[in-house]
C-alpha cells in the first residue's frame, strides 16, 4: 500500500482517451463518457442533459464534486482524485413501477466490478450501499433521480480516500488494501452495469426472470438481520429484514408478526448488544 502521505501518483486526472477507447471496445451503450474537472453534482449535469434531449448512455464523471448528494439528501464529498464520482443517463423502457430495481442494478454492477478487481470482502446494504471488509464499512453510495422519462444514476466510491479524509464508519478500497486505478474501476463498472441493465431491460423489468433479484439476495447483507428503519415523516420501524419484493422494496417483519414493505428509508443494521 502506498504511503498515505503521498498519494499524488494514484490521484492523477482520469485518462479520458484511454477510458473512451476501452469502453468502445467492450461496450456499445456508453459511447462517449465526459470527464469534467469540477461540478456541483454529476446527477444534476445528467438531468440537465436529459431535459435537453440527451440520449441514453451519457456518462458524466468528475474529478471533484462540490455539492454531491447521497440518499435522504445527505452530502457526499471526496478529495479531488480520491474517488470515482459519476452519473449515468438511462431511459428505461420497462414500466416505471419497476424502476426501483435501477439503483439496485447499479449496486450489483459496482459489487461485481470490485469483486473482479480484488479479493476484498464485499456486500451490499439495502438498497445499494457498498460495504467492504469484515466490519462491513461503507465505501460507496448510489442515488437514482428521475426526470420525466429519464433516470440519472449517480455513484460515489471511495477509492484512495484515507481514514483522515472519511467520516467515522466509512472506508475505501485503499483502506482495505486494494490499489487500483480509477480508470480500471470505471471501465469495469460500466461493463458490468451494461450486463445487469441489459438483462433487466430484456426481461421488461422482471428482476426474477433476469436473475437480478436472486443475485442481489445473495449479496445483500441486510437480509436476515435485525434492523431499525428510519422512515419519512420521522417514523421508525423495527424488525427483521426478511426479503425483497418484486419492485425492490425491503420486507421487514416486526415483533407482532406484521410484514411491512419499505420503499424508502434509512436502514440501520442492529448488532448484538446494541
Amino acid at each position: 500500500m502506498p504511503d498515505p502521505a503521498d498519494l499524488t501518483a494514484i490521484r492523477g486526472p482520469l485518462d479520458a482517451a484511454s477510458i473512451r477507447q476501452e469502453l468502445r471496445r467492450r461496450s456499445s451503450r456508453w459511447p462517449q463518457p465526459q470527464i469534467l474537472s469540477t461540478v456541483k453534482s454529476t446527477n444534476a449535469e445528467v438531468i440537465a442533459a436529459a431535459r435537453r434531449g440527451a440520449i441514453e448512455g451519457l456518462v458524466v464523471a468528475a474529478e471533484e464534486q462540490t455539492s454531491g448528494r447521497g440518499r435522504l439528501d445527505r452530502s457526499w464529498t471526496s478529495p479531488r482524485g480520491a474517488g470515482l464520482t459519476l452519473s449515468v443517463l438511462l431511459r428505461p423502457a420497462p414500466p416505471m413501477v419497476m424502476w426501483g430495481w435501477l439503483p439496485i442494478a447499479a449496486g450489483m454492477a459496482l459489487l461485481t466490478a470490485v469483486r473482479a478487481l480484488s479479493d476484498v470482502d464485499v456486500a451490499l446494504k439495502w438498497p445499494n450501499d457498498l460495504l467492504l471488509g469484515p466490519d462491513r464499512a461503507k465505501a460507496a453510495g448510489i442515488l437514482a433521480e428521475s426526470a420525466d422519462s429519464a433516470v440519472a444514476v449517480g455513484l460515489g466510491l471511495n477509492v484512495s480516500t484515507t481514514a483522515q479524509e472519511m467520516p467515522n464508519g466509512a472506508t475505501s478500497l485503499l483502506a482495505q488494501g486494494v490499489l487500483v486505478s480509477r480508470e480500471t474501476l470505471l471501465i469495469e463498472l460500466m461493463t458490468s452495469l451494461e450486463s445487469w441493465y441489459a438483462a433487466w431491460v430484456d426481461a421488461d423489468g422482471d428482476a426474477d426472470h433476469c436473475g437480478l433479484k436472486a443475485g442481489y439476495e445473495r449479496c445483500c447483507d441486510t437480509l436476515g438481520r435485525a434492523v431499525t428503519v428510519h422512515l419519512p415523516a420521522n417514523e421508525v420501524l423495527r424488525g427483521t429484514a426478511e426479503g425483497i419484493d418484486s419492485s425492490g422494496g425491503l420486507q421487514v417483519r416486526t415483533a407482532d408478526g406484521t410484514r411491512t414493505t419499505v420503499v424508502a428509508g434509512d436502514v440501520v443494521h442492529v448488532r448484538a448488544g446494541d
